[in-house]
């Protein structure tokens, strides 16, 4: 096959995914080299090459489903919610528990929220989900005390931004936070639909009670790095010697 056959065949697929609702499952490897009478080899190229500009992504085991890039926005004193963050970018979300457990929080979690050692907590670990597909997956941690139900109360709902909201009468917003791009390990790439090695989105934040300034977790997610953009939107007062232009 030509190099101008192979650009002829993803630019096909390009205006027929093009009307296509997020989501949607496409045709195979298998089903392009037949239609179009290619190679396996070339027809995983015009997928790679959908996927390369992010209109499509795979999932290990389920198939090749239309994307749209997202944008996940992360700014000072934002809210921290999967769910909220998704909503106001036009994308459904969902989360699902994948385990919890009661814990002692590990000495760094409990000395990001400012508590003793041997301090209890939950911990929990969470599929994410953007218009259906597997999106993020990540631990969080939760002071026990602040919610001592909160296994209960996730059966019922999802969002533990509304659960703390709710029931422990407090406003998340985030402390601090950090994005690194990073790796897939085996755990995530199974977990997210990924080969090991793909590159993927690790965001860590610390999270408080907005009015009280109490920390109230924190949260380890590695996102899909071909599904959500990540931006992040830093907001501050600039001192009057910054703010000047040069030459002034």
């Amino acid at each position: 096959m030509t190099h101008g056959k192979f650009r002829e065949v993803a630019e096909t697929l390009v205006a027929e995914y093009a009307g296509l609702p997020p989501g949607t499952r496409v045709a195979s490897e298998h089903d392009i080299a037949q239609r179009f009478g290619i190679g396996r080899a070339a027809a995983r190229s015009a997928l790679e090459e959908l996927r390369r500009r992010h209109l499509v992504r795979r999932v290990q085991g389920e198939g090749t489903f239309v994307s749209r890039r997202i944008d996940y926005r992360i700014e000072s004193g934002g809210v921290p919610s999967w769910s909220q963050t998704l909503r106001a970018a036009g994308v459904e979300p969902r989360s699902v528990v994948r385990g919890w457990g009661i814990v002692t929080l590990p000495l760094e979690t409990a000395a990001s929220l400012g508590l003793p050692g041997q301090t209890p907590g939950f911990e929990l670990h969470r599929r994410s989900f953007a218009d259906g597909m597997p999106a993020a997956w990540g631990t969080e941690w939760v002071p026990r005390d602040l919610v001592p139900e909160l296994p209960r109360l996730l059966r019922v709902e999802e969002s533990l931004d509304t659960i703390l909201r709710e029931v422990a009468w407090a406003t998340p917003v985030r402390a601090t936070a950090s994005v690194t791009l990073d790796f897939a390990d085996s755990v995530v790439a199974a977990e997210l639909g990924l080969n090991a090695g793909d590159p993927v989105w690790l965001v860590e934040s610390v999270n408080c009670d907005a009015p009280t300034g109490r920390l109230v977790g924190v949260t380890r997610r590695w996102i899909r790095a071909d599904a959500i953009r990540v931006v992040v939107e830093l907001r501050g007062v600039l001192s009057p010697v910054a703010a000047r232009s040069p030459g002034r």
